[in-house]
């Protein structure tokens, strides 16, 4: 059977690190090795971390150098077929790794596999249903993105890409899916197998004016790579205005509107149908502007009740 290595990176995320822990301790698949690489936290993680020591095939609290330090730890201790990650405040859902190995065994060529994921906020409650679709290098250079929480790799695929890139701090698993769909297939999966939570600490939310940053280290990287800058070429103006969409949508969330409706508008002179196709962030941005923010909040309030409703 399948050996699946999953690693969940920790800092002081108690709040939330029981129900990640939980939610790979309780699937079905019988067959998991999970780690547990904590950063040195303080607020009580360790205690959870070693009620459930005796299921972990490896743990580890100390200080890193930051999340792709602590992810790369655990791969280096990997000994599975299949790998993951799966962050501390995110969690499966019941049955995913069994459908992740599923669909392995099922595709010998691929080499890594994403589904769909929910949305949830910090007390859990779901607000979104995330769904991707089918994409090439192409999309993923001009950052059509996937939720990481729902992925899985070969770890024949993580080797000979290489591990994570600690230069990027925000944007490093896309980074990463770029280098293994460099080399291999990906395969998107219309299952939903993860929730990624949204809350004031995660560095979605605290940090997010600095995602922007990373968007264009990736085109940077992609035009000094001899195999991905031709690819980028032929996609160049899209890949610039999608950079400068994510920079604008993570700026605002940050808390700066001017310079979140600078980096919208680049991207509407680059290539129109990239900005336009995110008009709600423009929308965003004008309601917060005009100190209009209430109704921002009634909308994504009233989106959140019709999920709900429609679960």
């Amino acid at each position: 059977m399948t050996l699946v290595s999953i690693i969940t990176p920790s800092f002081n995320q108690a709040a939330y690190l029981e129900q990640t822990i939980n939610s790979v301790l309780n699937q079905d698949y019988p067959h998991i090795e999970y780690i547990v690489v904590d950063g040195g936290s303080t607020d009580g993680s360790v205690e959870i971390i070693k009620k459930h020591a005796d299921k972990l095939a490896w743990w580890v609290s100390e200080k890193d150098r930051g999340q792709a330090d602590a992810i790369n730890k655990g791969f280096a201790r990997a000994t599975g077929e299949i790998v993951a990650w799966l962050n501390s405040d995110d969690y499966y859902l019941a049955g995913t790794i069994s459908a992740a190995v599923k669909v392995f065994e099922e595709h010998p060529e691929v080499a890594l596999v994403y589904g769909d994921m929910l949305a949830v906020d910090g007390n859990g409650k779901t607000f979104n249903t995330l769904t991707y679709k089918q994409l090439t290098l192409e999309d993923l250079l001009c950052f059509q993105i996937i939720g990481q929480p729902a992925v899985f790799m070969r770890r024949s695929a993580l080797q000979a890409a290489g591990e994570l890139d600690p230069v990027f701090h925000f944007m490093l698993d896309h980074h990463l899916w770029i280098r293994i769909a460099q080399r291999g297939q990906i395969l998107h999966v219309d299952q939903t197998w993860a929730a990624a939570r949204y809350h004031a600490e995660a560095k979605n939310i605290a940090q997010a004016a600095e995602f922007g940053r990373d968007a264009f280290r990736i085109l940077e990287f992609a035009t000094r790579d001899e195999t991905l800058s031709p690819v980028l070429t032929k996609v160049s103006r899209r890949a610039r205005a999608a950079a400068n969409r994510v920079d604008s949508r993570y700026l605002l969330d940050g808390g700066q509107p001017v310079a979140a409706l600078s980096a919208w508008t680049r991207a509407l002179f680059l290539h129109p149908p990239t900005a336009l196709a995110r008009m709600n962030i423009f929308v965003s941005i004008f309601l917060s502007l005009f100190g209009l923010e209430k109704i921002r909040a009634a909308i994504l309030r009233q989106r959140m009740k019709s999920h709900q409703r429609g679960k």
